[in-house]
């Protein structure tokens, strides 16, 4: 539901519009516009953001509705930097995050050529943050969007140093606190966590990867993140499971669809970014093998394909798929069908456990799947590369010893 000044706000606008006798948008245009506004908005939902963060963003990406309706503009047109200068200047708002958000989400999905650039970030940082980028995307396969939002932290965490006349190489604990407690002073704690994270690991970084730093100072930066990591991932046990898949439904195409994902995240491990970019050329049911080559290794793998995969994988391409151009597997459902995103993938896989009162995500899926592998002899390496892990370490955060197991090595029981 719109708020009432938002609402005001939206038929001011459209009045104003009226009046000056402005041409008309493409339905095309606006229909699409609303669209990927919903799958941003869902996507929002599946990333975790908090409501209140979410009725913000619609309420911003209302007004750009509104404003596109009342103009003739192809998609690429809307997202320059001269409408939303024009749209600043109709509503009285000099900073639209939830628009620039929206154009980064839409070139990631490579839907628009290029996002809005704030000129904040147009200001390049040195050599040594650079290199940082530069080595999350090749190691990390950080996004665009992640790349933007890391930036928008390391920037403050360079002037501070500058203005401090602080050498990396002398960096102490005392002085990182006393620029977060600076920085996060206008952020809410989820914020926070998400910010000292990006600080966390860019100061890892620095000693590990690049021996700048005398001392490791990422273990002292102590917040609710470092404590959550202390816990075992999440993972569904057997009962969990039966009830998750008791539940999957046949009787829409949504829930066709949905069941092919469960069934590629369960029994495959796979993460919805790599559900989300699989092709119908990566699929060979002759051999029974599946190509996933967007890992974060960039090294593509050919996986077994269960005969249940297979299964759950035909039934949606031969009653439910639509006819496309696309050779991407899984897409919308409505015209015009285009891909889905990992968001959307992520947001249909864990809405099917919460409706059988699981209260998981999607990654859950994965953290079983690696428990299973475990639990039937194989090794931690060859976990590694069936998760398309690109070091030991992050393999061993996602294994916990299993109870049954841990008994069975120590007293002999049987399971």
């Amino acid at each position: 539901m719109t708020d009432p000044r938002t609402a005001e706000s939206i038929k001011w606008l459209t009045q104003y519009c009226r009046k000056h006798s402005l041409p008309k948008c493409d339905p095309a245009v606006h229909q699409c516009l609303e669209r990927s506004i919903d799958d941003y908005l869902q996507w929002m939902k599946s990333a975790g953001y908090a409501r209140q963060t979410r009725q913000g963003h619609k309420a911003q990406l209302n007004k750009l509705l509104s404003f596109v309706k009342n103009r003739r503009f192809s998609r690429e047109q809307i997202f320059t930097s001269k409408s939303i200068e024009r749209l600043k200047k109709l509503t009285g708002q000099n900073d639209l995050p939830a628009i620039h958000r929206l154009s980064r989400y839409l070139f990631e999905q490579g839907k628009i050529s290029k996002p809005l650039s704030r000129k904040p970030h147009s200001i390049g940082l040195p050599k040594i943050y650079e290199d940082y980028l530069a080595y999350l995307k090749v190691h990390r396969q950080a996004t665009v969007r992640q790349i933007s939002r890391i930036k928008r932290v390391l920037a403050p965490f360079n002037d501070y140093l500058n203005t401090h006349n602080i050498d990396l190489a002398a960096l102490t604990i005392e002085q990182v606190d006393h620029f977060l407690s600076d920085f996060f002073a206008p952020f809410s704690p989820a914020t926070c966590t998400v910010y000292r994270s990006m600080i966390r690991q860019f100061l890892r970084y620095l000693y590990q990867e690049r021996q700048i730093t005398k001392k490791d100072l990422s273990p002292l930066i102590v917040g609710a993140h470092l404590f959550s990591k202390a816990n075992p991932p999440n993972f569904l046990r057997p009962r969990q499971v039966q009830r998750l898949f008791a539940g999957l439904k046949l009787t829409t195409p949504v829930d066709i669809r949905t069941y092919a994902m469960v069934h590629l995240a369960y029994l495959m491990g796979l993460r919805p970014q790599e559900i989300s970019m699989i092709t119908l050329d990566d699929i060979s049911f002759a051999r029974a093998t599946l190509r996933v080559k967007d890992r974060k290794t960039n090294h593509p793998i050919k996986l077994p394909l269960p005969e249940d995969v297979i299964k759950a994988m035909a039934a949606y391409l031969i009653g439910v798929r639509p006819e496309s151009s696309h050779r991407t597997l899984f897409l919308t459902l409505k015209a015009p069908y285009e891909p889905l995103t990992a968001g959307i993938v992520g947001y249909y896989i864990s809405d099917c456990m919460r409706r059988e009162g699981l209260g998981a995500s999607a990654y859950w899926l994965r953290h079983t799947y690696a428990q299973n592998l475990l639990e039937t002899g194989a090794s931690i390496y060859e976990i590694k590369e069936m998760l398309g892990h690109d070091s030991i370490e992050s393999t061993k955060k996602y294994l916990h010893i299993h109870i049954a197991l841990m008994r069975k090595v120590l007293f002999d029981e049987t399971i």
